[in-house]
């Protein structure tokens, strides 16, 4: 009995809403990515990392379909991520990546939107990395490298970005084999802007900052942040490990538009107050949302 309570609450299914939003957000997400390699990077010689780098490198060479090649080179990683991260996430990424290899070979036939080698390693760059961060944020994956990071890092000392990068020296270094030398320097300038593009849709635009604040006056600065800026405060009971005195710490989390505005009020009400800011990438639940203010 208890085993099966034990699996429901594990195997919680997800709602029609969540299934559909997810089944969208995926599709959108390989489109994309789908328009970023065939209409801008992959005519212009110009290759992504990982896997599908791979794939535009033995595709240019044995004129294979580029989708029939991200299909295959992936099935692995796809039965890896079923074994080691879960069924949802597993089927997510065979979903997005069967989207993605039939979309490469549907647009394949149409003409490259530009001949700028620069404008389309930009252009190109951005529509992959918004469309794997798409496909990210809604659970799923495109590329088998990411998944192979996380089974590797289990068994080093290496981070997961570590191990992406050390496979895209060699994949994106290939490059200038395959193509030349300025293509290869290319491909990476479109990693970098797609890396950079993924960053900004799975962590949003708006990027908040979780705020902590020690001070003896901290009930005004507390009343100051919730009236002034509109945001809610959460008071935390804390003790100095060498003074020994008990202290009240402010917890609070804002928007970095309102981060000069939090700074002017702490030090206009105790100067030596102490004040540290980190990045959160998301915000959920509570009451993050902004009062009014007058």
């Amino acid at each position: 009995m208890t085993d099966l309570i034990q699996e429901k609450a594990t195997h919680k299914r997800l709602t029609r809403v969540q299934v559909m939003a997810r089944t969208i957000g995926i599709f959108v997400g390989a489109v994309l990515t789908a328009v970023g390699l065939e209409i801008f990077l992959v005519p212009n010689k110009v290759i992504d990392g990982g896997i599908v780098g791979v794939s535009i490198m033995l595709s240019h060479v044995t004129g294979i379909s580029l989708g029939l090649f991200i299909f295959i080179l992936n099935i692995p990683f796809f039965y890896l991520g079923y074994k080691q991260i879960g069924k949802t996430f597993a089927f997510s990424t065979l979903f997005g990546i069967t989207a993605l290899s039939i979309f490469t070979a549907l647009f394949h036939p149409v003409p490259a939107f530009t001949d700028d080698i620069l404008l389309a390693t930009v252009f190109g760059g951005m529509a992959v990395g918004v469309g794997v961060g798409l496909v990210i944020r809604y659970g799923g994956a495109l590329d088998g490298t990411e998944i192979l990071a996380i089974l590797i890092t289990k068994k080093t000392p290496f981070s997961v970005g570590e191990i992406i990068m050390f496979f895209n020296i060699f994949i994106l270094g290939a490059a200038g084999f395959v193509f030349s030398w300025d293509r290869a320097m290319y491909s990476i300038l479109a990693y970098v802007i797609a890396f950079k593009s993924i960053d900004v849709v799975v962590e949003g635009l708006e990027e908040s900052k979780s705020a902590w604040i020690i001070s003896d006056q901290y009930q005004e600065i507390g009343d100051a942040i919730l009236h002034r800026l509109g945001r809610g405060v959460t008071y935390l009971e804390g003790e100095g490990a060498f003074s020994g005195d008990n202290k009240k710490v402010i917890f609070c989390v804002i928007t970095r538009l309102e981060e000069a505005k939090l700074k002017d009020i702490v030090q206009g009400y105790d100067n030596s107050a102490f004040l540290a800011l980190a990045d959160i990438s998301e915000v959920r639940g509570g009451r993050f949302k902004k009062r009014d203010i007058h």
